[in-house]
């Protein structure tokens, strides 16, 4: 006698024990909690737009005047938030929720909070790069380069290095609940368009590595700031000098 197939929904809750930047709230509450509004809404431009008004907040948390040092540190934020989503469901519930029913709110603090109601958020179809290739990449990551090189001047070449090393941050953590699990999906991620070319991913008995072939521009902060550790430079570069 075959088995039947488990025909039970993902459980997106378990992604929370990870930790904030994977949780995923599918509560069905009968719509979405107070103080959330459409995720489509933060890709919106113009100075009275959510991400336009996130990135005055960064700036001034960071206490820098370039607007697009912010920027590229929220964009940071946010892409690990999406990757953390996606990844970990891959990882931990073998499929990657859509997200185009998602709602947002943007805490005072950490990541920003996500709901989607139950019955949306559907699996998506493939092999499991090619399902974080489209929700994440495709569905999120694509907009919100969009909307972030609206309010600052950015080049694609360093969101798309932030894109990857969020995504090797998000290996990192969940090396440390699935040994090994994700690595061939980022290795797979890393190596197809757009993503091909943003940096170098080496893995080993001792965890992984990425060596990212731009800069976020954190250096830029302020005197102290330093550089990440997946930076592309080994020292920080001239005050005057661009680097994106």
């Amino acid at each position: 006698m075959n088995p039947v197939p488990d025909r039970r929904p993902p459980d997106f809750s378990r992604l929370a024990a990870v930790g904030p930047y994977f949780a995923l709230d599918t509560s069905p509450a009968g719509g979405p909690p107070e103080g959330f509004r459409p995720l489509t809404e933060l890709y919106g431009t113009g100075p009275d737009a959510p991400l336009a008004a996130r990135l005055r907040v960064v700036a001034q948390r960071l206490g820098t005047a370039e607007l697009r040092v912010a920027a590229s540190i929220l964009h940071l934020g946010l892409a690990a938030r999406f990757w953390s989503v996606g990844l970990g469901a891959a990882v931990l519930l073998g499929t990657v929720p859509t997200l185009e029913h998602a709602w947002v709110r943007i805490p005072d603090q950490g990541p920003l909070d996500l709901w989607t109601p139950a019955e949306p958020v559907r699996p998506a179809a493939g092999p499991l790069a090619d399902q974080l290739h489209q929700s994440v990449l495709v569905g999120q990551l694509e907009p919100l380069a969009a909307a972030v090189r609206a309010a600052a001047p950015l080049s694609p070449r360093l969101l798309l290095g932030n894109a990857a090393s969020a995504l090797a941050g998000t290996l990192r953590v969940l090396d440390a609940h699935a040994p090994g699990a994700a690595r061939t999906l980022v290795a797979e991620l890393l190596a197809r368009p757009p993503l091909a070319g943003s940096g170098t991913l080496r893995t080993g008995p001792r965890g992984t590595a990425f060596r990212r072939t731009s800069c976020c521009l954190y250096y830029r902060v302020g005197p102290g700031a330093g550089l990440c550790g997946d930076c592309c430079f080994s020292t920080p570069p001239g005050r005057g000098k661009r680097t994106d």
